[in-house]
């Protein structure tokens, strides 16, 4: 089945602390990007989340968006350091005595010593809050997968549809490329009369045609463009990540087609080759979006 690497997903969580919402959104990629955007909390838990995604895509820039609502994740207590405070006021203390210096200290000036107090984080359930989240991006990135593959099943079809016209392309090729030595026997014979009043060399004349026909000959040419083509019809249907195969065989078809038209010395074949390049440059921006 062909997949596409565009795609959209949301997954819902809640508990009676937690809303969880996590959306993911993916575009193509030559490999699997992921940006997940956590609490710091919850980090411990994003190789998880990225082993989710890799089990159902491939290919593509992901980005996976948290939300999380309700109670706090984490409760902040304020901690006091009492031996290093006692430490100040015995100092305090010496200095009064020392220089004889009378100043009450206020809480105000206690809490400006910044090493006596510090705000300490206790856990109020994460070991919770991270199985929402965990299902809440399985549903998401199942509802992801599921419109990639419908987005795919689109482009597949297109696809086919150019790859079909482009068999029709290279089948009318086939027809002209015989005729094309004979015409140019012809009006070669015909030139040579004309030149020498009527009488010509026959075994030069054959020569010519010779040269002409080996210089013009695209037969490999068009065996090697159906062998891509049946390849490329053959790898639509495997299953899995397809995009970077499919896009080879557009290159390798698109050199064949370039080749032909430089060699072929031909209106009818030019033309043909011209409608085959448009038709592989609308497959290569569609194949550029499969997984």
């Amino acid at each position: 089945m062909v997949s596409s690497m565009t795609g959209f997903g949301r997954g819902k969580r809640q508990s009676e602390k937690f809303a969880v919402t996590v959306e993911i959104k993916s575009v193509n990629h030559r490999f699997l990007e992921c940006n997940i955007r956590l609490p710091r909390q919850l980090m411990k838990i994003e190789d998880k989340i990225k082993k989710l995604l890799g089990g159902k895509i491939s290919r593509g820039r992901v980005e996976v968006f948290v939300t999380i609502e309700g109670q706090d994740i984490f409760s902040q207590k304020i901690h006091v350091n009492w031996s290093l405070l006692d430490e100040y006021f015995r100092a305090i203390g010496q200095i009064r005595e020392k220089y004889r210096i009378v100043h009450d200290v206020s809480i105000s000036d206690l809490l400006k010593l910044d090493d006596c107090f510090s705000i300490v984080e206790e856990d109020t359930g994460t070991s919770e809050l991270e199985n929402l989240v965990l299902e809440a991006v399985k549903e998401a990135v199942t509802a992801l997968k599921e419109m990639r593959d419908a987005e795919g099943a689109a482009l597949a079809q297109d696809v086919s549809g150019h790859l079909q016209n482009l068999r029709i392309r290279l089948e009318k090729v086939k027809d002209f490329a015989p005729v094309v030595v004979e015409q140019y026997a012809e009006r070669l014979e015909k030139r040579m009369k004309e030149f020498a009043q009527g009488e010509i060399d026959e075994g030069r004349l054959l020569n010519e045609v010779a040269v002409f026909a080996d210089r013009a000959d695209i037969s490999e040419e068009l065996a090697r463009l159906s062998s891509h083509i049946e390849q490329f019809e053959k790898s639509m249907e495997i299953s899995g990540p397809i995009g970077r195969k499919l896009d080879f065989y557009v290159q390798e078809m698109n050199r064949e087609v370039n080749t032909i038209g430089s060699k072929a010395n031909d209106a009818k074949i030019a033309s043909e080759v011209v409608e085959m390049k448009s038709l592989l440059e609308k497959m290569k921006e569609q194949i550029q979006n499969i997984e």
